[in-house]
């Protein structure tokens, strides 16, 4: 069993845990950021956890936490191409990343950065460990994540079927990793997008450990049934989808969001599991001789 499962309330007794939200949505009204923002809420909630969470709006106000204040981190998923465009938040974005990884090189109190979706592209993009293309069409649904060797593995997947199921709604995706780059980096993939034998394309990569505190995703973990389904169940949305993507598939996107064994297995598997982790981390090295 892992470290983290083995994780009690007393385990995290005196412990006070600073979380940063960065919120890339550009000021758009999205259920990722309630999801994110309610996950933390009951994390922080548990007895015997002391701790409080800032939310900061990286792509409107060019807020970027100051990493000696915070000890996790969760950077959404946001709107548009995820390539340098020369807008004033992305150095300072870039910049975040790095002195993640800088900092959990020079010290034995690590910070934990769970990347989603935009964030998570825009990380293989400036470590320059895979390509970012634009899709030929839009992946949007409840989709089929299949794990790697290495995903077989992995802590925050334990719980999870395989394939499991996660949201996703994107334009582009990682693809064309290099290997030689992710090996000296120390970044393992960890599950690749859904098996489509009719398809003479690349399966984007979903996953990546790119470090044992740094961990990003394609799709949307975060993502709840009952918020979905409220919000695709609005008159304009479900015109939306059926149009874009026929009733069919909208139906089974509802089907999928009721399934407990998909959307609410993961909402409620891999989030929850890299807090846990990186708690049980910080007081393990909180107990550390310095």
């Amino acid at each position: 069993m892992s470290n983290f499962a083995l994780l009690k309330k007393k385990d995290l007794m005196k412990m006070n845990y600073n979380i940063a939200v960065l919120d890339l949505n550009a000021g758009q009204l999205n259920e990722g950021m309630r999801c994110i923002k309610k996950l933390v809420e009951q994390f922080l909630s548990q007895e015997d956890i002391n701790g409080q969470y800032t939310v900061f709006d990286v792509r409107n106000a060019i807020e970027l936490p100051d990493i000696t204040d915070y000890d996790i981190f969760i950077s959404s998923g946001g709107p548009g191409a995820p390539f340098v465009a020369d807008e004033k938040w992305e150095q300072p974005f870039f910049a975040f990343l790095d002195a993640v990884l800088e900092h959990n090189a020079q010290h034995q109190h690590k910070k934990h950065l769970f990347l989603i979706c935009h964030s998570f592209q825009l990380a293989c993009l400036h470590w320059d460990l895979a390509k970012v293309t634009k899709r030929k069409s839009t992946s949007f649904g409840v989709m089929p994540v299949h794990k790697t060797k290495d995903g077989l593995t992995e802590p925050l997947f334990e719980g999870l079927m395989n394939p499991f199921f996660a949201v996703d709604s994107r334009d582009y995706q990682v693809i064309k990793p290099k290997y030689s780059k992710l090996e000296k980096f120390g970044a393992k993939i960890l599950c690749k997008e859904k098996i489509r034998p009719h398809v003479a394309l690349e399966r984007a990569v979903m996953a990546i450990r790119f470090s044992k505190e740094v961990f990003g995703v394609q799709f949307h973990p975060e993502a709840d049934s009952e918020g979905m389904l409220k919000y695709f169940h609005r008159e304009d949305k479900k015109a939306l989808v059926i149009k874009h993507h026929g009733k069919k598939k909208y139906q089974n996107m509802l089907e999928h969001l009721e399934d407990e064994d998909k959307i609410v297995r993961t909402h409620n598997t891999m989030i929850p599991a890299f807090l846990k982790q990186a708690a049980l981390s910080l007081k393990e090295s909180k107990l550390l001789p310095i």
